[in-house]
């Protein structure tokens, strides 16, 4: 049987535990009190949140945000709030997420200036020298603690949600300064940490191509930075990086030697392929047919590519058989596809010299069989040189005629006066040297040796008219016909009256002179003016029967020179 004063004292507890239960609940009702409530009930642009205790409060659907197009709240959902006040007409709590917000967002915001902990937000709008962040309040974030490099597009980076960490912190001002470089650096230094303890000598790594320079390109390889050197990038030939690489892209390289005093790493992509010029001599043999694009073209030839790695050099020579080309670049461009011959292949020096001539005939063979020395070709009068004049025959080859052999004549006036540029002209060939590609030609050896049958034609004492071809110490030479000289010495010229030659005569005077002597097997003549002087004289003269040192006859004029038949006294 239970005391009705057990009973009275129970019940009375019961009724203090209520009221202290109702004191506490009344007091955590109080505006600014924060609670964890439940979503019951979605009315329109009001969300209706059970807080406990039977009590329910109403908050404004403005205070979630989503997605565009979603109410970023659903009914079941949980969600921290703060008693703002009370409806009177409802008696409903008047609830507000958004103070919570606030208050949690600055409770991060002190930890990640105290701890360094990372807060994170989407960068808003550019402002100037920066960017408004929304990492629940705005915050600013300066333009140089956006990246570890540079930024060159500011733009692209509005919308993205990223992480930052805070750095400055003004709460009475409501400034906060973040920056996303600092936590860049920190995860870039961890990564070379890491990096440092793995790394070793021929590594295969993947990176990022960060810089490029005229000498080479950086590449990032997981927080560390790799030099690639432009030699190390292909086994072939490239002036310069930019060939091959672009900033952003990512490679496969292999690690080519460490230098951890320095921090220095090299790095090489061709490396990851065998040389091509190993064995190259076996995939490339001399006079084989080949085909390669061209790569290159410079004023002594053109290189072309056979392979990576591998060019060759098509010399200018080595172009044409009939063309003398001056400009590479007028016959190929660089990308051409040209079928060639390998002439020669130096595995030591790394190179290759191409043909292309050789697909085509060699004119030089056809010419060896066509014309033998002694026959007679016909060709173009293509242009004059100091030492003679080309003549062309056909397949692009010229023949030279020598100056001394085009004209029996050496009067220099013969060649301008007799030959024009563009004449056709017979010669005679001497000679073919198909190896130093020359062929020699004559035109004087058409016609007869003018010396031949000179007795038949001249005779001592006949008066002769001619053009002076050369002077000398000793005297001037006169051609009295294409091919036939004779000399005036010294002793036989008229009168000079101790003058110099070269002040009494010029070359291509037109002289009159006696022939003295005729030495057909030497090719020598003698001639004078003195005595045609004397001759002269004595003509106009008038006839003395006697009279001391008077000539009668030709041959009395003739006899005092008569000891220049002597060739030593004929230079």
């Amino acid at each position: 049987m239970v005391d009705s004063g057990d009973t009275a004292a129970q019940k009375e507890k019961t009724q203090e535990e209520m009221r202290a239960l109702y004191e506490t609940s009344m007091k955590s009702l109080q505006d600014g009190n924060i609670l964890q409530g439940k979503i019951i009930n979605i009315n329109g642009d009001k969300v209706i949140v059970d807080v406990g205790l039977k009590s329910e409060g109403v908050l404004p659907m403005g205070e979630f945000t989503g997605k565009p197009g979603e109410t970023g709240v659903n009914v079941g959902d949980t969600v921290e709030v703060m008693i703002v006040g009370r409806d009177r007409e409802s008696g409903l709590l008047q609830l507000s997420k958004q103070h919570v917000d606030e208050i949690r967002t600055w409770e991060k915001i002190d930890k990640s200036l105290e701890e360094g902990t990372a807060v994170e937000g989407t960068i808003a709008s550019e402002l100037k020298g920066g960017f408004s962040v929304n990492i629940g309040i705005n915050a600013f974030l300066p333009i140089s603690q956006v990246d570890i490099k540079p930024v060159k597009n500011p733009s692209s980076f509005v919308g993205r949600h990223l992480k930052f960490k805070v750095i400055k912190v003004n709460k009475r001002k409501g400034n906060v300064i973040i920056s996303r470089r600092l936590l860049l650096e920190e995860e870039r230094d961890k990564k070379r940490q890491e990096f440092w303890k793995n790394a070793k000598d021929g590594q295969v790594l993947y990176g990022f191509i960060r810089n490029i320079t005229d000498y080479g390109a950086f590449v990032d390889i997981g927080g560390v930075d790799g030099f690639l050197h432009v030699n190390d990038i292909t086994w072939g030939k490239i002036t310069h990086p930019k060939e091959y690489l672009r900033i952003g892209d990512e490679v496969k390289v292999k690690v080519l030697s460490i230098d951890t005093e320095k921090g220095r790493i090299a790095l090489g992509m061709k490396q990851l392929k065998p040389d091509p010029w190993l064995n190259i001599e076996e995939k490339y043999t001399e006079e084989s047919k080949v085909k390669g694009k061209v790569v290159g073209v410079v004023d002594y030839g053109v290189f072309v590519e056979l392979e990576q790695g591998v060019e060759g050099l098509l010399h200018i020579s080595e172009m044409s058989w009939d063309k003398k080309i001056k400009n590479p670049g007028k016959l190929v461009s660089k990308g051409d596809w040209l079928e060639l011959v390998v002439l020669h292949i130096d595995p030591e020096k790394k190179r290759i010299s191409l043909g292309l001539k050789q697909l085509a005939p060699d004119p030089w063979e056809e010419l060896t069989t066509q014309y033998v020395p002694g026959s007679i070709v016909k060709g173009k009068i293509k242009n004059f040189t100091d030492f003679g004049m080309f003549l062309g025959i056909g397949s692009g080859i010229d023949g030279l005629v020598h100056v001394s052999e085009i004209s029996w004549s050496r009067r220099k006036k013969t060649i301008p006066e007799s030959f024009k540029k563009g004449m056709f002209v017979d010669a005679l060939v001497l000679n073919i040297d198909k190896e130093q590609k020359k062929f020699s030609l004559s035109l004087k050896r058409l016609k007869e040796d003018p010396w031949k049958g000179l007795g038949a034609r001249y005779h001592v004492g006949d008066i002769v008219e001619g053009y002076i071809t050369s002077i000398t110490d000793f005297g001037a030479f006169i051609e009295i016909e294409e091919g036939i000289e004779g000399l005036i010495h010294l002793s036989e010229m008229d009168d000079i009256q101790g003058k110099q030659l070269n002040e009494v005569f010029a070359i291509d005077d037109k002289i009159k002179a006696i022939i003295l002597n005729i030495n057909e097997r030497e090719k020598r003549i003698g001639l004078s003016t003195k005595l045609l002087k004397k001759q002269d004289d004595k003509n106009s003269a008038e006839p003395s029967s006697s009279g001391e040192g008077a000539f009668s006859t030709l041959g009395d004029i003739l006899e005092p020179a008569m000891k220049l038949n002597n060739p030593e006294n004929i230079s």
